[in-house]
């Protein structure tokens, strides 16, 4: 039997919105009328579709949306309509812009490399509770009482790490250094439950954070000889 049903995609860059429209408790005058209006086109034989696409990424409609959004936004002549919009849906949709702004600026910027590799995506640091110390800082960001970078600007007249082996770096300390043997032990121990040794920075922090916190407190840089010394 032919029913002659047409197919309309909706995309969309509001997760909240799709959310909503799942959620059968969700009762709120915008979402009751896109429901409405999805009703009226499935009795004419249409088949509504909704999708998610990714903000600021060169869809077309998405960018023609924002643009008539905006100038919706700024034009005096038409009626308010901004009461019926619920509260928590304007600020997600707030935080969400702001997430997206500063991830690309963090994919664009060409400065803090080391920070980088631990946060890749600044969504993930949000959502973490990290317990931040000197030393954690210190390894996340490189900067501090590490060799390579007190000699980059001729403070330490040698990058080389205590142990003698290498130049002191973030890796350095990380997955070679012979003083941290020990504690380096104890975190493989913890990772290698379910990975590989060699995980991606990322993943220390968001898989092993407790793991790899504890390896970092266990570390205190000697802040007249800048040497590692493991804790006792």
């Amino acid at each position: 039997m032919e029913t002659n049903e047409r197919t309309i995609l909706v995309s969309t860059d509001s997760r909240i919105t799709l959310e909503s429209l799942k959620n059968w408790k969700n009762h709120t005058y915008l979402t009751e009328k896109i429901r409405t209006k999805v009703r009226e086109m499935e009795k004419q034989n249409w088949k509504i579709e909704f999708n998610w696409i990714k903000a600021h990424a060169g869809h077309r409609g998405n960018k023609l949306a924002d643009q008539l959004a905006k100038e919706a936004a700024n034009n005096r002549d038409i009626n308010e309509c901004h009461k019926k919009i619920p509260k928590s849906m304007v600020l997600s949709e707030l935080n969400d812009h702001r997430v997206t702004k500063w991830q690309s600026e963090w994919n664009h910027t060409t400065k803090g490399a080391i920070t980088k590799s631990f946060f890749p995506k600044r969504g993930d640091r949000l959502k973490l509770n990290l317990n931040v110390t000197p030393t954690f800082t210190t390894m996340v960001t490189g900067h501090g009482n590490i060799k390579s970078y007190l000699h980059k600007y001729k403070i330490l007249d040698s990058p080389v790490c205590s142990c003698k082996c290498r130049e002191q770096t973030v890796d350095h300390i990380l997955f070679d250094c012979k003083l941290l043997e020990q504690k380096r032990d104890s975190l493989k121990a913890a990772l290698m439950r379910s990975e590989n040794w060699f995980v991606s920075k990322r993943k220390f922090i968001n898989k092993f954070n407790k793991n790899f916190t504890k390896f970092t407190n266990n570390i205190s840089f000697d802040k007249s000889q800048r040497i590692i010394i493991a804790s006792q």
